[in-house]
């Protein structure tokens, strides 16, 4: 296993271990506890993290979509959550624009 691959299945099992902590003392902590938002801080910060590793410097098969793809996609996201909100819809849309640069430029 590639260490960027090994990096993302630690950052998986680290996300999927805060979220069932967080399940565990969920029906006795606040939301605005200190601890959980310290939990959804560091979980949204190590995602950030890969996010842009992935866009800055790519490797393995996002490294051939064209950097403006990538660019594109985060602006894509971005203008939808700034629309729209959520989490899922704002990935998915980052895709969509990144995929269809990406078929553009092979096009």
């Amino acid at each position: 296993m590639a260490g960027a691959d090994l990096a993302l299945l630690l950052l998986i099992l680290a996300c999927a271990l805060l979220r069932a902590a967080g399940l565990l003392v969920a029906g006795r902590l606040r939301p605005d506890h200190p601890f959980v938002r310290w939990a959804a801080s560091v979980a949204l910060a190590t995602l950030a993290a890969f996010i842009m590793l992935a866009i800055l410097a790519p490797g393995g098969a996002l490294a051939g979509i064209p950097w403006w793809a990538r660019a594109a996609g985060v602006l894509g996201a971005l203008g939808w959550m700034r629309f729209q909100g959520g989490m899922l819809g704002p990935l998915l849309a980052g895709l969509a624009v990144t995929a269809a640069g990406w078929a553009i430029s092979a096009g």
